[in-house]
């Protein structure tokens, strides 16, 4: 069985893709073998985050943000205590956008190692 963490990562990007309730279990289903998020054990959940992290219909554009880089940079954000409005503010500062979805593939990448140097100096 999974974490609550786990369990709301999963639901999160269910979220964010906007993907419907059929939609979603049937993925799981494909992905993982089960109907439900909390029938998942750790295999499962990677098989199913490995799927929604390689779908190139996941990305804002071609050469946009993945999917995979943008729920890293919210677990950074996590990992750092940091609110939605002092990640903002940061991103505004360094990177002229206070929105993920509107940064290139190379912005997140800039952004992600940015994010682990302050991590790092903790």
């Amino acid at each position: 069985m999974l974490d609550h963490k786990k369990l709301a990562v999963i639901h999160i990007v269910k979220k964010e893709l906007a993907v419907s309730e059929q939609e979603y279990r049937d993925t799981m289903e494909k992905v993982a073998g089960v109907r439900s998020a909390k029938d998942l054990d750790e295999t499962g959940f990677q098989r199913l985050m490995r799927y929604f992290a390689r779908s190139g219909h996941y990305r804002s554009r071609q050469e946009g943000i993945t999917f995979r880089q943008r729920m890293y940079i919210k677990h950074l954000v996590e990992d750092l205590a940091w609110d939605a409005t002092h990640y903002a503010n940061f991103s505004k500062k360094y990177y002229k956008t206070a929105e993920i979805g509107t940064l290139s593939k190379k912005g997140a990448s800039k952004v992600i190692e940015s994010l682990k140097h302050i991590l790092a100096g903790r």
